[in-house]
């Protein structure tokens, strides 16, 4: 049954061909355009608002999976330009760090796991973000919701990154009633602040509404006429713990799977949300110069009540299910509105897209990762972005078959890593699970559910799949194209030399929410010491360098795996 879909996607790999003549060490393969051509003349800049989703799945939205209902993100996709080449990261720090940053995760120190609550560690304070460039153009900028790019010291948080104000949670989840947020057994502590003060008052309102409301406060109390806005929601949902009003379950009802039925209902909630917030800009009369984007901040977790499929593998993967988002963007300003986008979007793209549309000039200069992509996104035309790095993350579990010989000298197979160039991409080292999995349907998972389509195979650290003609990775191209793999493995290491080092310290004890008034929140005192100040590393270059742990690193690796499970 595969020969006719191989000869199929083969066809289409004879398109990416041309991919393969590259000088592949040069910096980047990306249309340039004069510094003068990144600026955007606009009378007044438009007013952007970026919404982000947590834990959403590439088939939970009514545009994608009937079953679930979304009325008003339907809606608005329907009307503006759906991304259906569109990706993130899969897990929640790196994803928000590239989308404020504009770069990879392996120029800014993030390239593993996701910054804990205990961990001195935060958004490396060198990066100029995305509200920061908006603010010296102008802009007043505003974030609510979900932070979770560390808060050890001050100068960490989101008013002191950018943001005018601020009212949300700085941890990666909390009961979204109580707003407590817990790292382990006795560890739990208040998260819900309004700018640097904890707001204790709050408890007891569900955080998707009491965002939404905050957002429509902050629309409701500018003039539409005056400086430009920004405005970041970031929802909590729809992140576990599964709660969310009856009133949205009981559409539902006949839903057998009760981790689904709750996150179908959380989702609901969420598209109610958004239609609240359209209805304000309606109202207060942004609407017209207004850019809103839609996006997700990496892949549901099946375990959890989310559902990535058709796409191959989970939240926490470098399957597409792991790293292909929703995201659509709706705007009266669009030039080429109803149509869906197979431009190839990364989250890196939206800080200079959004520069560029403020009327800023985020010209390759800056060392941004990231590219404009307003053109292909209204206009429809050709993405400047060919290549994306997924990621490469040196701390991550080494898979035990991968070496240095198997990646032809070139790259050690058994580091985590995953690039997608053209129609083509690469996976090395441990990918996380594989596996195909439908949409949750009964009361609960039978023995062996999750072994159904597990297409794992024992002693391999390398995959090539052609992803435009093989979208659910299911047909391995690694042994029938290794001159693929060798281009590919060679832009790996490429990246590899421009990567810094990792930013991954150990958890701090006085972080604890007891020692800081019950509430989690800054915790270092003004003039402290970074606990990776003054403390040299070095680049590993081959596979014994790579696998010579400390038992610092061995600890880090076993959270990881740890973090990577239905707890996150």
């Amino acid at each position: 049954m595969a020969t006719p879909a191989l000869t199929g996607f083969s066809v289409m790999s004879l398109l990416s061909l041309s991919y393969l003549t590259w000088d592949w060490m040069s910096p980047n393969h990306v249309e340039r355009q004069s510094a003068s051509a990144n600026i955007l003349p606009v009378a007044h800049p438009p007013h952007i608002i970026f919404i982000m989703t947590d834990d959403q799945g590439f088939n939970d939205i009514g545009y994608h999976n009937s079953d679930i209902k979304t009325p008003t993100l339907d809606k608005l996709a329907a009307d503006g330009v759906r991304l259906e080449n569109y990706y993130i990261q899969p897990i929640c720090t790196p994803s928000r760090s590239q989308l404020l940053t504009g770069r990879y995760q392996i120029h800014t120190g993030l390239q593993h796991s996701i910054i804990r609550p205990r961990q001195p560690n935060c958004l490396p304070l060198d990066q100029v973000t995305l509200p920061q460039r908006l603010q010296e153009l102008g802009y007043s900028t505003h974030m609510v919701g979900k932070w979770h790019l560390g808060f050890y010291k001050k100068e960490c948080l989101p008013t002191r990154r950018g943001f005018d104000t601020y009212f949300g949670s700085l941890t990666g989840s909390v009961n979204y009633y109580t707003y407590n947020s817990c790292d382990g057994p006795g560890l739990c502590g208040y998260d819900l602040h309004e700018g640097e003060t904890v707001a204790w008052d709050q408890r007891g309102q569900y955080s998707t509404h009491l965002y939404t409301q905050r957002v429509r406060r902050i629309l409701a109390t500018h003039d539409p006429l005056g400086p430009p806005l920004f405005v970041y929601l970031s929802f909590q949902a729809v992140h576990t713990p599964l709660q969310c009003p009856r009133r949205y379950i009981y559409p539902y009802r006949d839903m057998g799977n009760v981790p689904r039925r709750k996150y179908a209902a959380m989702v609901s909630a969420v598209d109610e949300a958004v239609r609240n917030v359209t209805y304000a800009l309606r109202k207060h009369g942004y609407y017209q110069n207004s850019v809103l984007v839609f996006s997700t901040d990496n892949g549901g977790q099946p375990l959890s009540g989310g559902s990535n499929w058709p796409l191959r593998g989970r939240k926490g993967t470098y399957w597409e299910g792991g790293v292909r988002g929703l995201g659509f963007v709706h705007s009266p300003l669009l030039r080429r509105k109803r149509r869906v986008s197979t431009a190839l979007v990364h989250i890196t793209d939206w800080y200079p897209t959004l520069v560029r549309l403020a009327g800023g000039n985020a010209s390759a200069a800056e060392g941004l990762d990231g590219h404009d992509v307003w053109p292909a996104i209204s206009e429809g035309r050709e993405s400047p972005r060919l290549e994306i790095l997924h990621n490469i993350d040196p701390l991550y579990n080494p898979a035990r078959a991968g070496s240095l010989g198997g990646g032809f000298g070139i790259w050690d197979t058994a580091v985590q890593a995953s690039i997608r160039a053209g129609d083509w991409k690469l996976l090395t080292g441990d990918p996380g699970y594989g596996d195909w999995t439908p949409p949750p349907a009964l009361p609960s998972f039978p023995d062996g559910w999750w072994g159904l389509e597990r297409h794992t195979q024992p002693g391999k650290s390398v995959w090539l799949f052609n992803i435009s003609g093989d979208p659910y990775e299911r047909f391995d191209q690694a042994e029938r194209r290794p001159d693929v793999v060798k281009q590919l493995l060679a832009r790996l290491a490429f990246h590899n030399r421009t990567a810094v080092p990792v930013r991954y310290p150990l958890e701090d004890p006085r972080a604890h929410p007891d020692l800081n008034g019950g509430a989690w929140g800054p915790w270092f005192g003004d003039g402290e010491e970074d606990p990776w100040d003054g403390v040299p590393r070095r680049r590993t270059k081959d596979r014994k360098e790579t696998l010579k742990m400390s038992k610092t690193k061995s600890f880090f690796r076993r959270l990881n795996t740890r973090m990577m499970s239905n707890r996150i």
